[in-house]
């Protein structure tokens, strides 16, 4: 028994009639009539009872029409469903993140993932850079978000938005009455640095832009990610160079204040990686929309 045996079995049990049957199918009658035939002899029982008035469907018709338009409800979800899995619409995005970026760039971006492929499940995971990358070249999943990346083998990325770099500083510190702030004076306040591990990170390019205008910051701590070193900030611990998406973390005693004059490389990068041989359709509707959504951030006014 094939599909196409259900499909004309309904049909003529529907439509009641051989030859109107056979209309609806654009097919002629004596083929339609065969594959009545051959359905009957494949389970052995009567399905029809053949009329003057046309088809009439046995008790064992009945039933088995029940259960054809079971399994053919079954088949066009089926059917439906990987159409969409293979669209990229339907399946499991497993997404790695990391402290900061989820401040703000991160949930815009997956928010319009979600309202575009709501049958997509997507599962969060907090991993450090370096476990980042394993967990890719294991498959364990499927992007991943990061700054501060070098050349990685098998490993590609994908530019979702770029920060500029402002100070978070105390209320009470003196830097807080100026609109915008001298870099040079970042050699005179501690600071507060993140985050800890893997390098070359964010710590790498704080020291870089420092010692470009001439000056070692005074460092006072060195903490996991931006959230604790906003929270130092407000606990007295000093100043904290920060992204941009930092902004969003209202913290009583914290401003945030820009810079005068900023050094030609006070931003930072954060980007989305993948495996270059995933084919997968979620994965390259994914990186569709993160395209989007950065052509969305450059025309932002």
């Amino acid at each position: 028994m094939d599909l196409r045996h259900l499909r004309y079995f309904i049909a003529v049990a529907e439509e009641e009639n051989i030859g109107r049957a056979a209309n609806r199918l654009h097919i002629s009658q004596p083929p339609l009539t065969r594959q009545i035939q051959q359905l009957e002899d494949e389970l052995g029982v009567r399905l029809f009872r053949r009329t003057p008035k046309g088809m009439e469907l046995t008790q064992a018709g009945e039933l088995f029409l029940e259960e054809a338009r079971n399994i053919r409800a079954v088949v066009e979800q089926a059917t439906e469903r990987t159409q969409r899995a293979g669209q990229g619409k339907l399946g499991r995005l497993d997404v790695a993140i990391f402290g900061s970026a989820i401040l703000d760039a991160i949930p815009k971006l997956l928010l319009s993932f979600k309202n575009t492929h709501p049958e997509v499940k997507v599962v969060l995971h907090t991993m450090t850079k370096a476990e980042q990358i394993d967990a890719l070249r294991q498959r364990r999943i499927t992007v991943g978000f990061n700054r501060m990346l070098g050349p990685l083998d098998e490993i590609g990325t994908e530019l979702v938005t770029t920060e500029a770099l402002l100070l978070a500083v105390h209320e009470r510190d003196p830097l807080s009455t100026l609109p915008a702030i001298p870099f040079r004076a970042l050699a005179e306040n501690p600071m507060v640095l993140f985050p800890t591990g893997a390098r070359p990170n964010f710590v790498d390019k704080v020291m870089a832009l420092c010692h470009e205008r001439g000056f070692e910051p005074l460092v006072s701590q060195e903490v996991g990610d931006a959230v604790t070193g906003v929270a130092l900030v407000a606990s007295g611990f000093g100043v904290c160079l920060v992204p941009e998406s930092a902004t969003t973390l209202k913290i009583p005693g914290v401003i945030y204040r820009s810079f005068i004059d900023a050094p030609s490389q006070a931003f930072v990068d954060l980007s989305c990686i993948f495996r270059l041989d995933d084919q997968s359709p979620i994965l390259r509707a994914f990186l569709d929309t993160v395209r989007r959504f950065r052509d969305s951030e450059l025309v932002r006014p």
